[in-house]
């Protein structure tokens, strides 16, 4: 094997992209909390954007490896070390047989995407090596890491920076640190934005809500001004996406993140912009969050727009290894 956990950490789990295409059979997307994180770390590693990394939550990840590798990692406010050797967010790294890379807890946010030349080589199932942590397949034996775990590590590409191990160049800080002291999350609005009155969505939109315990990579709860509809309808249950906050009974919202379900009957408020779902993915226990309502086009917009900066990033990195 090409790698051992020997600490496996808080919850550690093997993620890529996702599982797209079968959501009308009722399986989620998965994949990483923040999918543009992982492209951007897998980008710094030498490897496919889609390739397999790990989402490290609230740290405690150990990592020895066998042969050498490049590493590189995105995310929350973490202390990050080769050795005893400092490795920032959205640097590079040259990792060497025997060494050891090392996650301590997070100081902001609560997770972050490791990438490592090569990917890591579990299995596809359904189109992906992402763990599905709820149905209990991909990834590694469908679970979350265990101490002592060993992983297998795709053929890595040669060694792209030289020997000073950690580059001194990075990705931009919005795409490798998107912890945020006092989040805002975009969005524009849901299919049920007008069951509410005005003096609720006037709410929603003004004041903060706290981030509850009963939180995971299924959704975010949140604690706040009561929302509550004008009206008592029955709704049938429609499509939901990561990023869509329901408003259940008792008028405490819930955001939805990556391992969400595919279809809800609880009125749709909301729906967080793609580009602010790493925003959310860093939401933590006792965090608050305010929502800011924008356009469609303008979310549109800022979607584009960061993918055309990625390509230029693409562009430079291949300068880089020249």
């Amino acid at each position: 094997m090409n790698a051992i956990a020997i600490r496996a950490g808080f919850l550690t789990s093997i993620q890529d992209l996702g599982r797209t295409g079968f959501r009308q059979f009722g399986v989620s997307l998965g994949g990483a909390l923040d999918s543009f994180a992982l492209r951007v770390a897998n980008l710094l590693a030498g490897g496919d954007e889609s390739a397999a990394g790990l989402e490290i939550s609230f740290g405690g990840l150990q990592l020895r490896f066998a042969d050498e590798r490049i590493v590189a990692w995105c995310g929350g406010g973490f202390d990050v070390r080769i050795g005893s050797t400092s490795l920032p967010a959205g640097h590079r790294a040259l990792a060497r047989a025997g060494d050891e890379l090392k996650f301590n807890h997070a100081q902001s946010g609560c997770r972050c995407w490791l990438a490592i030349s090569g990917g890591i080589d579990v299995p596809f199932v359904l189109g992906s090596r992402a763990t599905d942590l709820r149905a209990n397949f991909g990834g590694f034996n469908g679970r979350a890491l265990r101490d002592g775990d060993a992983i297998r590590l795709g053929t890595r590409p040669g060694s792209a920076i030289p020997a000073t191990t950690i580059s001194s160049w990075s990705a931009p800080k919005p795409w490798s640190q998107t912890a945020s002291s006092a989040p805002i999350l975009r969005f524009v609005r849901g299919a049920d934005w007008n069951s509410f009155n005005a003096s609720m969505l006037q709410r929603f939109t003004s004041e903060s809500f706290g981030v509850s315990s009963d939180s995971d990579r299924m959704g975010v709860r949140l604690a706040g001004p009561e929302l509550q509809r004008t009206d008592d309808v029955d709704l049938i249950s429609e499509a939901v996406a990561p990023g869509t906050i329901q408003v259940p009974p008792g008028g405490q919202p819930i955001l939805l993140l990556g391992d969400c379900q595919t279809i809800g009957g609880y009125p749709k408020i909301a729906h967080v912009v793609t580009v602010d779902l790493g925003i959310a993915a860093q939401l933590r226990p006792g965090d608050t969050v305010r929502f800011r309502e924008i356009s469609l086009p303008e979310a549109h917009r800022l979607l584009f727009e960061r993918e055309q900066e990625l390509e230029r990033f693409r562009i430079g990195l291949s300068l880089q290894n020249k």
